[in-house]
């Protein structure tokens, strides 16, 4: 195997035995493989499509597929090879319709388009064959895996969408032209570097159509206390992104005398009004992802994966026969709830038996933390903002998001939000947030210091705050706001996320708490030298930086010539 798609690679260069975040070998590599039959399945769809052919069954098909690759989603051997045998019929099936449709199949050249192993030991033999390190040149391999890191942090937004009703036949039809071009060894790094900034553009578009889909499906977010403390019910701890699951399962809970509760990514639901209305409905438990393996002894209740991220459990863990999967999660050992089917709602009847046979949760903490900070919410109080920012009392913002994760390094991120001046603001989206949502940093003239905007994805409401208030000042360029950029990656919808700035124009991004080792020293400079990107320092050095008045002044200056 080689991966180095996530910010915690071996060494920060790449997994070559087993993967830091637990994956084997052998999983890794059906991974690559599926992938590579995506990639031959887009071959053909491509082509459909410009004889106005859809096939709606792989547009989910590819979505899902690559949502299963992500870090810490999936770690069941088995599911990847029963989704690698329906690559082959859908691959099969797309031929057939190309070939029917007049195409010419010498024009397919490649080899992922072909391939007919259908045995585990063809599988396991072929994988290996079709890894990253297949493409020798290391500024094209960092390009096209960059590309692909984004299209699954992609397809996971894509999935959350489609599981409401909201889809983007665009959107799908990039990420599949996207694949191909990730196997066209014509292109050049010109080429593919327009083909990473597209995908950033594609990022906004499919960040934008969840946004959508939420706030039709939820209402907008709203200001929230969250209860941190526990009841004395049995319970069921959900964890990751899709809310459509948290919806049903709130649903199906309601007078079952079992409560629900939220887990790292999942927290945000609680800022939606829809939800509210659930008295069984009762907070937040624990932190972000990787302290699971100890929230989830205490919690004593089912656990509930709704999407990554999965920490493969200690041989120790009580917990481990307490967990579900769902969607596009898996972990050999954990029992799994099947997808939807004609319609009709997923079927948790299982998991609320168990839980009602769980004692209750103890109790680790408790208080409140405030939340529902997203861009409807911060648009609301502009006039405030805008005021705070005009008279001096908010000198700058902070966007803060990304992702948490293990390495003692992220302390930094900490740190930093202890040490920023009184008189800033932290704007974050995703599981960064459990670095410091939880200090008490206090408000400006009643704004809290933390503003918290939901998941990852929610990162576009982040972007909508940044364009409302360029426009409230009559700025041309989005750099020229008072809000400095300092982000925590971890894994691809980190990446999608951080494309789609890059695609807005978004400037002088400090990206940490590494580089991503599957940045070549070519593309690392090219995004350097075009987008300032930036690792991180020491805090107090990079404080130094990032509290450049300089745009503040810029700002004053144009707020005062405008008389805003």
């Amino acid at each position: 195997m080689f991966c180095f798609q996530c910010q915690e690679t071996a060494k920060n260069e790449g997994c070559t035995v087993k993967g830091v975040c637990g994956k084997t070998a052998t999983v890794a590599n059906l991974q690559d493989l599926l992938v590579f039959l995506c990639k031959g399945i887009s071959h053909y769809t491509v082509r459909l499509r410009d004889r106005k052919i859809e096939i709606p069954e792989i547009n989910r098909f590819i979505t899902d597929s690559l949502f299963m690759t992500i870090t810490n989603a999936n770690f069941d051997k088995s599911r990847f090879i029963t989704r690698i045998l329906m690559a082959y019929e859908l691959r099969n099936a797309a031929k057939e319709k190309y070939l029917s449709s007049g195409g010419d199949i010498n024009e397919i050249a490649f080899e992922g388009a072909f391939w007919t192993g259908e045995r585990e030991e063809q599988m396991a033999e072929k994988a290996e064959q079709v890894g990253i390190l297949t493409t020798e040149n290391e500024d094209i391999c960092s390009l096209r895996e960059l590309t692909i890191y984004g299209l699954k942090g992609m397809a996971a937004y894509a999935e959350h969408a489609y599981n409401l009703g909201y889809t983007d036949d665009g959107i799908y039809a990039f990420m599949q032209k996207a694949l191909v071009a990730t196997a066209d060894d014509s292109l050049s790094v010109d080429e593919l570097t327009g083909l990473v900034l597209e995908t950033g553009q594609y990022g906004v578009q499919v960040m934008a159509l969840l946004d959508k889909a939420n706030t039709s499906s939820y209402g907008n977010p709203e200001i929230t206390m969250v209860n941190l403390g526990v009841r004395n019910n049995p319970g069921i701890l959900i964890s990751g992104h899709d809310m459509k699951d948290m919806e049903e399962l709130l649903k199906q809970t309601e007078g079952t005398g079992v409560d629900v509760y939220t887990h790292s990514e999942m927290l945000p639901a609680n800022y939606y009004p829809a939800f509210k209305k659930y008295a069984h409905f009762v907070g937040n438990y624990g932190s972000s992802w990787w302290h699971q393996t100890e929230d989830f002894e205490h919690f004593n209740g089912v656990i509930l994966f709704t999407t990554n991220c999965i920490v493969p459990p200690k041989k120790s863990a009580t917990y481990t026969g307490r967990v579900y999967t769902t969607g596009a999660t898996g972990f050999e050992g954990f029992k799994h709830i099947e997808d939807r089917k004609d319609g009709r709602p997923k079927d948790f009847s299982a998991v609320i038996e168990h839980a009602k046979q769980c004692a209750s949760p103890e109790e680790i903490e408790t208080g409140t933390i405030v939340g529902g900070f997203a861009h409807n919410q911060v648009i609301a109080l502009a006039d405030k903002v805008i005021d705070a920012v005009k008279t001096g009392a908010i000198r700058k913002f902070f966007v803060m998001g990304g992702c948490d994760g293990r390495m003692r390094g992220r302390n930094y991120y900490t740190e930093f939000a202890e040490k920023l001046p009184k008189d800033t603001v932290i704007l974050t989206a995703g599981c960064a947030k459990y670095r410091y949502n939880k200090l008490s940093l206090g408000d400006i003239n009643g704004i809290p210091r933390v503003l918290d905007a939901g998941q990852c994805n929610d990162s576009y409401s982040l972007v909508k705050i940044a364009l409302a208030l360029k426009e409230a000042f009559g700025l041309d360029d989005l750099n020229d706001l008072p809000i400095a950029y300092n982000i925590a990656w971890y894994e691809q919808k980190a990446v999608i996320v951080l494309l789609a700035l890059l695609s807005l124009g978004v400037k002088n991004i400090h990206l940490g708490p590494t580089l991503p080792a599957f940045l070549s020293p070519n593309v690392a400079n090219v995004l350097v030298r075009n987008f300032g990107i930036a690792g991180i320092s020491s805090v107090d050095e990079d404080m130094k930086v990032l509290l450049s008045v300089k745009r503040h002044e810029a700002v004053k200056r144009i707020s005062v010539l405008k008389n805003l």
